[in-house]
């Protein structure tokens, strides 16, 4: 049976950080060197900087949640954890501020009926027909992004979309829609915002979103969907306890790392497209670059404080004896690299939270997502707390 939680939002941060005792770190059985993982429902929507599956899998595997309790991720990002929980028949909760995030999560994470791809098409074929007008819409610099072609394709796909009255289907619909706007967009790629001219056209966006379409239906389904999963869309540092619908027995997360990358900027025309505020996001987005250059800026202690709220939250969620799993690398912050990691130790010291095991694992530098160029990565950290 799963544990539904009852509305409880006690669990406070002490007012004097206990002095971190001495432990017995132990190292998990697997090596955590993985690469690139394969190919799952979760890859058909860009998502820089994303999980590899592997890695929460061997979380699960080293490390089991208690029976009849669910696996929490408070950063779900595209929704690897929440997908890799569900192959193991784990109930999973995911939080995340950015609504694209949220989207692709929860389309990653249900089962597609058959006709959301039919749909699919017959949207496509009267876009095709209806594409004679440049859509009105609020998107600054608009011209600048997105060629008066692509505009039409994207505005007439939308429009036929926003015509469905199957909510499920619509919001499947979507989910391909933003999974292509990149692509045809002057955004010259998902880890780079600089505008170049792709000389794309109408029917490219109509070819890319049935391309996306098709590889969704191939991949439909790939794994049981009958486990449930509960998706957040929520700053993760107003979240409490009674948000969430069930018991955690364990946590699986990454969270972002400041001053590394920002999920809003590279999101943001996506966000816009689909009716979503991607100001409101950058707003609360943790470690988000602009935050580190403008008036009053963002610094090493504010991160510290980002996570003392969090670690409020799981206090407050994480059965006892339950294991909170952090995979986190360095930031440089104005000049000076800073341990993410043992910033993580000091807040779990004074919330129940003993440190069982730490790592370092090599990262891919294929991948350029996070080895940009003011923070060149090449490893990074897994933190494993047990709740006392």
């Amino acid at each position: 049976m799963l544990n539904h939680r009852n509305a409880n939002t006690n669990g406070t941060c002490p007012d004097n950080a206990a002095t971190i005792r001495k432990r017995t770190v132990i190292q998990p059985v697997q090596n955590f060197n993985f690469k690139k993982s394969g190919h799952d429902r979760c890859s058909i929507h860009p998502y820089p900087a994303k999980f590899i599956g592997e890695i929460p899998r061997a979380l699960m595997e080293n490390f089991s949640p208690p029976r009849g309790t669910a696996i929490l991720d408070p950063f779900c990002g595209s929704g690897t954890v929440l997908a890799e929980a569900q192959k193991k028949h784990i109930p999973s909760i995911g939080i995340d501020l950015n609504p694209i995030a949220c989207l692709i999560s929860e389309v990653s994470t249900t089962k597609i009926p058959k006709l959301a791809f039919e749909t699919g098409r017959s949207c496509v074929k009267r876009a095709r027909k209806n594409r004679n007008l440049i859509p009105k819409n609020n998107i600054p610099n608009v011209n600048h992004w997105f060629s008066k072609d692509v505009q039409v394709g994207l505005g007439s796909l939308k429009n036929e979309i926003s015509k469905l009255n199957d909510p499920q289907i619509k919001k499947v619909l979507k989910f391909v829609l933003s999974s292509i706007i990149v692509r045809v967009s002057n955004q010259e790629s998902d880890t780079r915002y600089v505008a170049v001219n792709k000389k794309s056209h109408p029917t490219d966006v109509f070819n890319h979103f049935l391309s996306s379409l098709r590889r969704l239906e191939r991949l439909n389904p790939d794994r049981d969907f009958d486990t449930p999963v509960q998706v957040i869309q929520k700053d993760v540092l107003q979240t409490v306890p009674a948000d969430l619908k069930w018991d955690v027995g364990m946590v699986i997360t990454s969270p972002p790392y400041p001053n590394a990358y920002e999920y809003w900027l590279y999101h943001k025309y996506r966000m816009w497209w689909l009716d979503f505020d991607p100001l409101k996001v950058k707003e609360r987005e943790i470690g988000a670059r602009a935050h580190f250059f403008k008036k009053n800026p963002h610094n090493a202690d504010t991160f510290r404080i980002q996570m003392k709220k969090l670690f409020v939250l799981l206090s407050g969620t994480l059965a006892k004896s339950g294991f909170a799993c952090f995979v986190i690398g360095d930031s440089k912050i104005h000049g000076s690299i800073v341990d993410n990691s043992v910033v993580l130790e000091d807040v779990a010291s004074s919330f129940d939270m003993d440190l069982h095991s730490k790592f370092t694992r090599k990262l891919d530098q294929s991948r350029k997502s996070f080895n940009l160029s003011y923070s060149r990565l090449k490893t990074e950290k897994i933190v494993v707390f047990k709740q006392r």
